[in-house]
């Protein structure tokens, strides 16, 4: 039976409520007992300021990025809908432990396109989790919470390219654990794996899977958008022109990418995570974000 993540939420958000509640009432209850235990009521109060209960209210924005990040770990194995807690960091990969959602075989959620990647993954993440029938309404809800302004697919596609990233390094206290590809700063190529399931061929595929197919992608748009200012004219023209730029300085990025990814591709890096995630993720900063 498909489901409303606004009515989980509404449930998490009263649970959390009562939790506070209960938790700032036993705090001034203590508070009480002390004060009267000493005679410094004239000196202090009993009451607690909210900022100082040692648990959180729910908050939407918050509760669903978390969301969004569970659904990541998912589609690289992190976690499984079918087994309790931590699945995989590390050591033997046990395919067994997941049915419902099956995670990425190979270890890269690009991040170029709507239609495809992580941003289709998820879509299909929360169609699997919460039921088709409520797909729509659910995606309007976790865009509204992301202060969208576009279609939820545009709100949540903007989210994961620019501010997925972002939000993990921080939550990590940049010691990501999911790494982004990145070409450059226009754009033109990203993509995200896991480290847990990186191993020396992981560049080689994402060179060959992924990063030579948006490029050549990349070439198909802009021969099409040269055809089309050929018998264009006006604004059209103009709007034209602007795209044309656009994508010629994307396939310039793009040339520079993936010289440095192939070169680090050919050397077939190991990564020792003992040594920590700020040390192995020196060498690959030429690609990552």
């Amino acid at each position: 039976m498909s489901e409303l993540i606004s009515n989980k939420f509404k449930k998490w958000e009263q649970t959390c409520n009562e939790r506070f509640d209960r938790l700032r009432e036993n705090e001034e209850e203590l508070n009480r007992f002390f004060i009267e235990l000493y005679g410094i009521g004239e000196e202090i109060s009993q009451e607690v300021d909210e900022h100082d209960v040692t648990v959180r209210r729910a908050d939407l924005q918050r509760e669903i990025k978390s969301l969004l990040s569970y659904a990541v770990g998912c589609l690289f194995g992190r976690y499984s809908l079918d087994t309790e807690g931590l699945c995989f960091a590390g050591g033997k990969w046990d395919a067994s432990l997941y049915s419902t959602v099956i995670p990425c075989s190979d270890n890269i959620l690009e991040l170029n396109s709507m239609d495809s990647g992580l941003a289709a993954d998820l879509k299909k993440f929360i169609e699997t989790v919460y039921g088709p029938d409520t797909l729509e309404e659910n995606l309007r809800f976790i865009a509204g919470a992301l202060d969208g302004a576009g279609s939820p697919e545009e709100d949540i596609f903007r989210y994961i390219q620019k501010g997925f990233f972002a939000d993990h390094t921080r939550i990590y206290k940049k010691r990501p654990i999911y790494w982004q590809f990145s070409s450059g700063s226009k754009g033109a190529f990203k993509a995200l794996m896991y480290i847990h399931r990186y191993d020396s061929d992981q560049l080689a595929v994402l060179e060959r899977d992924y990063a030579v197919p948006r490029n050549e992608q990349l070439k198909k748009e802009l021969r099409q958008l040269n055809k089309s200012y050929s018998i264009s004219s006006g604004k059209e023209r103009t709007a034209l022109r602007r795209s044309i730029s656009r994508h010629q300085a994307l396939l310039l990025e793009m040339e520079g990418f993936l010289h440095r990814l192939h070169e680090l591709a050919e050397q077939r890096i190991e990564l020792d995570l003992d040594d920590g995630v700020k040390v192995n993720y020196e060498k690959l900063r030429d690609i990552l974000e």
